[in-house]
């Protein structure tokens, strides 16, 4: 295996397993030796004759080679006491107290199994309403979010990750504003990226230069109106200040519910690539496309290998998995959905010699997603007419036959990126030389070796310019540089935020799930530069947006140059939390 030593600091810190005394007693070998057998397991339980052990060799052989991986719990937990190996979880919250609390409570279990979890707090009556069991007056959301907040800061996910959580309010509570501030001063709701479920009404309202109106979550009564474009302004401002909130297109996202008669999708897992229902799980996994590039061309027929194995793997997952919940083992095994992605895609590109903010860039991204999801689709057909359809589909009887429900999704990829060595998710290179924080006080530097190698192909390479490099983390001052370097080897800061938001539109456009994506923005950029963004990733359909413009958090997980900040955050969400 070529893992590098920043690959191996992150597998010793928090994936391969400790004995008592908390050292370090498996290789990185062993990890994914545990992994395979424990997931090729699940063939037995299909059929009892089943070649298991060729599974094992061939799960191991793809996750050993770095070409796929699944997402962390997996890797830490499978084989092990926890066993819980899903990623993803939303959890109900109504508004009564035992609803409030009982959600907390499954936080926290959720948390200490390594798990991210979504909740929709837009059904918890807004502060100074009447509480008629006490006569007293409500607090509203934020109030409770701060509560979950400090369960999961007490939660340290079995030691080895924080908590990450996604908290979403309904554009049209009357709570809203409030919400869009929660976390202004930055020292509240660590724990928790915030994001405002947008409504067509509401995205109408604002293009119209229209109020829209705010609704008692209690009763369904109009409380008040206000103008869309205020709130609008409102939460680009705060986007711009902090990095939060986000936006989620909550009717996009209904619009391509795979399961609309078990209910609405009213959030998602914390980096919002992943809607569920209230219950659901979802297990992730990631391919790297850098390691699917030969030559000059991308190995289509290794890529339809993997993704076919890949497929098998997550639907194996869901047999073998440890549920944290009954609830949540009941609705996930009802509709089997799974996210299988990308990592290494920037990576991809500069092998290519595509720049990334082309059309070249965006014509490969869909092209390839497109041959990964008809690919994903055609394994879980095949494994639907051996194992059965996930039972929700009786419920429906249309569509295609499937194993599962969902089948793709973008991750960010942040820790399995490390290991695998390539670049994250579907984000450019955030710089070529940088610091990046994880876990606890642990501070990576890494340069990127694609573009090590082409200087030195070039007799370019020298320690001075390197030192040039690191002190921008880009090429684009370095004129004594080809201009065909410059161009190719664009970073995340040098890209317009249009190339970024086109680049998840041509990914979403064949993804079942969502993407996960930030949109990165200079630290001179607008308020009306997030707006512009925010309006763009509606129009072109997004399911959600993440604006971060640099330096706006004062910790954040990646950052350029001598002077940095040391942070808690463990991924590449710009300055945003997950638990990739």
């Amino acid at each position: 295996m070529k893992l590098s030593a920043n690959a191996l600091k992150v597998l010793e810190a928090r994936y391969l397993a400790k004995d008592e005394s908390g050292w370090v007693c498996e290789t990185p070998a062993d990890m994914f030796r545990r992994v395979a057998k424990t997931v090729a397991q699940a063939e037995l339980l299909f059929d009892k004759k089943a070649a298991a052990e060729r599974l094992e060799e061939e799960f191991y052989q793809a996750m050993s080679r770095l070409e796929f991986l699944p997402n962390s719990p997996t890797l830490m937990n499978a084989g092990n006491r926890i066993g819980q190996l899903a990623a993803c979880f939303v959890l109900p919250v109504e508004d009564s107290l035992k609803s409030i609390f009982e959600a907390v409570s499954r936080l926290a279990i959720i948390n200490q199994s390594g798990g991210g979890t979504g909740f929709s707090f837009s059904k918890l009556r807004f502060k100074g309403d009447f509480v008629k069991s006490t006569k007293g007056v409500a607090s509203g959301p934020v109030s409770f979010i701060k509560i979950f907040d400090v369960a999961t800061n007490v939660i340290r996910q079995g030691g080895r990750r924080r908590g990450a959580n996604m908290g979403i309010l309904r554009v049209d509570h009357p709570d809203i504003l409030e919400f869009i501030r929660a976390k202004a001063d930055q020292t509240a709701l660590l724990n928790f990226n915030l994001s405002v479920g947008a409504t067509d009404a509401f995205m109408q309202a604002v293009l119209g230069d229209e109020s829209y109106e705010l609704i008692n979550p209690r009763s369904g009564p109009v409380e008040r109106s206000m103008k869309a474009a205020e709130v609008f302004d409102e939460i680009a401002y705060m986007a711009w200040k902090t990095g939060d909130p986000g936006l989620l297109f909550l009717d996009e996202i209904n619009r391509h519910n795979p399961t609309p008669q078990l209910g609405e999708i009213e959030s998602t897992n914390p980096c919002g690539e992943q809607p569920l229902l209230p219950y659901e799980s979802c297990t992730l996994g990631s391919i790297n496309l850098a390691n699917m590039v030969a030559g000059d061309k991308l190995n289509r027929e290794r890529l339809k290998s993997i993704v076919h194995l890949a497929v098998r793997f997550l639907d194996n997952v869901i047999e073998v998995n440890k549920y944290p919940l009954p609830e949540i083992e009941e609705l996930s095994k009802q509709n089997r959905k799974i996210g299988l992605g990308v990592m290494g895609f920037a990576d991809a590109l500069i092998k290519l010699g595509l720049p990334y903010d082309s059309e070249t860039g965006l014509a490969f991204a869909e092209e390839t997603m497109k041959f990964i999801a008809e690919e994903a689709r055609l394994a879980s057909a095949q494994l639907a007419d051996s194992r059965g359809v996930y039972p929700s589909w009786n419920m429906a009887c249309s569509g295609p036959r499937l194993r599962n429900a969902t089948l793709t999704t973008i991750a960010p990829t942040g820790s399995l990126s490390i290991i695998a060595g390539c670049s994250s998710g579907i984000e450019p290179v955030f710089a070529l030389t940088y610091v990046r924080s994880v876990m606890d006080d642990v501070n990576l530097i890494e340069g990127n070796p694609l573009l090590i190698e082409a200087l030195k192909e070039k007799g370019l390479y020298t320690p001075q310019l390197m030192n040039n490099i690191r002190l921008t983390g880009s090429l684009q001052t370095l004129t004594e540089l080809p201009a065909e370097l410059r161009r190719l080897f664009v970073t995340a800061l040098d890209i317009a935020p249009e190339w970024h938001i086109r680049m998840q539109a041509a990914f979403q456009k064949y993804t079942d799930n969502a993407v996960s994506k930030t949109i990165n923005f200079p630290a001179e950029a607008t308020v009306e530069d997030i707006k512009k963004a925010y309006l763009l990733a509606y129009e072109l359909k997004c399911k959600g947006i993440t604006a971060y413009r640099y330096g706006s958090k004062h910790k954040q997980v990646l950052y350029v140059g001598d002077k940095h900040k040391t942070g808690e955050q463990n991924n590449n969400c710009g300055g945003r939390e997950c638990e990739a």
